[in-house]
């Protein structure tokens, strides 16, 4: 016991050198009136956020504001925000939302709705509205939704927010068959996918001397695999857009299942069909809220697919999404004007299928709605 003694006074003594020894070992950590001084050693030991910042002799380590560290000003506005320190958590958000690309603006969006960040908010918004299908895509966004699904549902609703944009250019979309769905509100417009190069004038040449029937058989081949170059050689060739297999499936029902956006894309500017249905009555928009495909469901929307369309078993694209439990394209077809009291033939409304999916997310973004 004697031996305990003496440990414990000679590491309270040692502790007490610590904090006289000065030339910049102390840090003053105050809140409010509070004001606590601590040893460098002790808070870089504790928090791997402190160890960061005082790893650089800069002012940020020695005043405490937000260092200018990648990955640590995320760490850092969360405590800022959880000891009320609103200048440091201002400074925070703004190095984050200078950090945004499409890899990390599903980690930003859900940061600020965690810890109300109004204008980290805005700007992560409106950053994932330009780019929608790059953000989806990426493996933050897998991220977020696996680990923060509450805070993911509170982006969703945000960024299919029907208030009009200010910053999100609309990709242009031209169909020669589009139909006006009768929605209580304009969908948003989809963002524009990538390009390919057009095809040359030899591909081209070359299908001309294909069959009808064949050129047809390939271009839902090529809807099928996402061959975008090969579809758009063979739109030039005058290959009939609205060709059908033996399901009555279009192309464009292929692509929106398959989730191959540029192929949807290019299918819409070709003045394919949207609300074309096949042998069970489904629109592509059926297929691509099935699969969770938010990105081309956006696309359709914006070329105005009917959210509220029936299969033959009575399900519209809410349905569907709701039995994959697809927050994404279930928020985006709410937005749109989908009814979500609608009923199937069995009576089942959408909320009914995600209790049923065991899809709790969706369940509390429908009872929200």
């Amino acid at each position: 016991m004697e031996a305990v003694k003496d440990i414990t006074e000679t590491a309270a003594v040692d502790l007490g050198d610590l904090l006289d020894a000065g030339d910049g070992a102390v840090v003053i950590l105050e809140a409010g009136d509070t004001r606590l001084v601590v040893h460098r050693a002790v808070l870089a030991d504790r928090s791997p956020v402190f160890a960061a910042m005082f790893a650089h002799d800069t002012l940020e380590a020695s005043s405490g504001a937000a260092p200018q560290l990648p990955g640590v000003a995320p760490q850092l506005l969360a405590a800022a925000d959880k000891y009320g320190a609103s200048g440091l958590k201002a400074e925070c958000e703004r190095q984050v939302a200078a950090q945004l690309t499409v890899e990390t603006a599903a980690a930003a969006a859900t940061l600020a709705v965690r810890h109300s960040c109004s204008d980290l908010r805005r700007t992560a918004i409106e950053f994932i509205k330009t780019r929608t299908h790059e953000v989806m895509a990426t493996k933050g966004w897998a991220d977020a939704m696996r680990k923060q699904p509450e805070d993911l549902i509170e982006v969703s609703l945000l960024l299919y927010d029907p208030a009009p944009r200010t910053n999100a250019p609309a990709a242009t979309i031209t169909t020669a068959t589009a139909t006006t769905a009768s929605t209580p509100c304009q969908p948003p417009a989809a963002a524009a996918p990538p390009t390919s190069p057009p095809p040359g004038q030899a591909t081209v040449s070359r299908i001309w001397s294909i069959s009808a029937e064949e050129r047809s058989r390939k271009l839902i081949e090529a809807a099928k695999e996402g061959l975008v170059e090969q579809l758009r050689a063979l739109l030039l060739a005058g290959t009939d857009v609205h060709a059908r297999d033996r399901d009555r499936r279009t192309a464009l029902h292929w692509a929106a299942l398959r989730g191959h956006l540029e192929a949807a894309s290019s299918h819409v500017g070709g003045g394919s069909e949207v609300n074309a249905k096949d042998s069970w009555h489904n629109t592509p928009l059926h297929l691509a809220a099935r699969s969770g495909h938010g990105a081309v469901v956006w696309l359709l929307l914006g070329a105005y697919a009917d959210p509220n369309a029936r299969n033959q078993w009575g399900s519209t694209p809410l349905h569907r999404a709701a039995i994959g439990g697809h927050i994404e394209a279930a928020a985006a077809l709410m937005q749109a004007g989908a009814d979500t009291e609608a009923r199937d033939e069995d009576g089942e409304t959408p909320l009914d299928l995600a209790w049923q999916n065991n899809k709790h997310q969706l369940v509390d973004l429908l009872t929200r709605s």
